[in-house]
């Protein structure tokens, strides 16, 4: 029996279904709101609009819960490979072990980048951030390979050389930034540990695979490989729903994540903890700053929009910090920073308070620039990340007959109508 909500203005009253989700979370569809009585709601930021229905990604901000497909981040972090999230996003469930090795061995297939692409990266400026690189890049991965989504079978295909093509992409940027030989990747490697040999090896010094630094990077993508209908999602599910081509979708997911205040905090977390290490400020000082609400200084990698208790994330990106960090036996004024306000931050009543505890971006920036990550590309590593989730959301979309071009409206605010002026009339 489906349920409503009466909404009364102007002496009528009308009433909205009530939609419920599977965890209980209930929605007032406005679909006709418009229609029937001229009027539209004002969201700015579309913080209390649904857009959507999705099976894909179940989080909970206000008691801490993230699942894939009802499978607790916790678990997968504990249990799975990146690969095999992948899998579960894209596919709807955990693979079989015969169809992980089918997949693990196409990603490997698909690995290598045409050779004429070389010509784009070798044209841009040095200087270029590597998210602009790689945007514009996925955006070109459309004249070298056909969209053909017509079979179950082309989906899977472009989907597996997109994950597989982008991870070898993003090295080849750092590479080339940097002046050095791209290094291919090698059959023998898994996804993450390949990713690591394309980034770090060179023709002198081979590098050694660390399984616990691989285990890392799996953990640390897992972490970032979906999470509901952020900004990179949206983005990609409105250029999705012109029906744009797949790689200039993914493109546009590329440039919303690049913000700083979406994919790019990690990489103002450890930007603002170099600030404090060269400005010499103490922990005290920055706790204060940071409460003083007239000061312009903000304390990065602590909050979130949606988690008003601890992100689940960040507990596990902790754990692998805490295990990490050691091993590498790595000196650095940064991190001994990030541990001193973490601990002072935690047991800070207004902290506490505004519910200001650490989220994931505070410990991956740690755990990247320890790994041996260079600052700009710690969001070209949580666009990898991301990758599955938007393909995951993109495939949602277009099989749900419900989606429409995505159109939202506004409330004009601008003059009202005045004649043209001529110009010599003009003063």
């Amino acid at each position: 029996m489906t349920e409503y909500a009466t909404l009364t203005f102007e002496g009528k009253t009308l009433e909205l279904p009530i939609v419920t989700g599977t965890e209980g979370e209930k929605a007032i569809d406005i679909r006709m709101l418009r229609q029937k009585t001229g009027y539209i709601t004002f969201d700015p930021g579309y913080g209390n609009t649904g857009c959507c229905k999705s099976a894909i990604t179940f989080m909970n901000g206000e008691k801490g819960i993230l699942r894939y497909r009802g499978i607790p981040i916790e678990e997968l972090a504990e249990n799975s490979t990146f690969v095999e999230t992948s899998y579960l996003l894209i596919n709807g469930r955990l693979p079989t072990r015969k169809e992980l090795t089918r997949t693990s061995v196409m990603l490997n297939d698909f690995s290598l980048v045409h050779e004429d692409m070389q010509n784009f990266y070798q044209n841009f400026p040095r200087a270029s951030h590597p998210m602009g690189i790689l945007s514009a890049m996925v955006n070109a991965l459309r004249s070298f390979y056909p969209e053909l989504v017509e079979t179950d079978e082309q989906t899977e295909m472009i989907f597996l050389r997109l994950l597989s093509k982008v991870r070898t992409m993003a090295a080849m940027s750092y590479k080339i930034s940097r002046g050095h030989k791209v290094i291919y990747p090698r059959p023998d490697y898994t996804y993450c540990a390949n990713f690591l040999h394309m980034m770090f090896d060179t023709p002198v010094k081979p590098y050694v695979i660390d399984q616990d630094l691989v285990r890392a990077l799996n953990v640390f993508w897992i972490l970032h490989a979906d999470h509901e209908q952020n900004c990179s999602t949206s983005a990609v599910k409105t250029v999705g729903s012109a029906r744009a081509n797949i790689y200039a979708t993914l493109s546009a997911g590329i440039a919303a994540l690049w913000g700083p205040l979406h994919g790019g905090a990690n990489q103002a977390v450890v930007e603002m903890l170099a600030k404090i290490w060269k400005e010499g400020l103490s922990i005290e000082e920055v706790i204060s700053r940071a409460k003083d609400k007239t000061d312009p200084f903000r304390l990065m990698g602590f909050g979130h929009r949606v988690y008003k208790t601890y992100d689940p994330r960040a507990k596990i990106m902790k754990k692998i910090c805490d295990r990490v960090l050691p091993k590498l036996n790595i000196n650095d004024p940064l991190l001994d920073i990030a541990k001193k306000l973490e601990e002072v931050a935690l047991n800070d009543a207004y902290f506490i308070d505004y519910n200001l505890y650490p989220n994931v971006d505070f410990y991956s920036g740690i755990l990247l620039r320890a790994m041996g990550i260079p600052t700009n590309m710690f969001t070209v590593m949580f666009a990898i990340g991301r990758l599955p989730g938007w393909l995951a959301q993109w495939k949602e979309n277009l099989d749900d007959p419900e989606q429409k071009l995505c159109r939202p409206r506004q409330i004009y605010t601008g003059s009202n109508q005045k004649p043209y002026i001529p110009i010599d009339d003009r003063e």
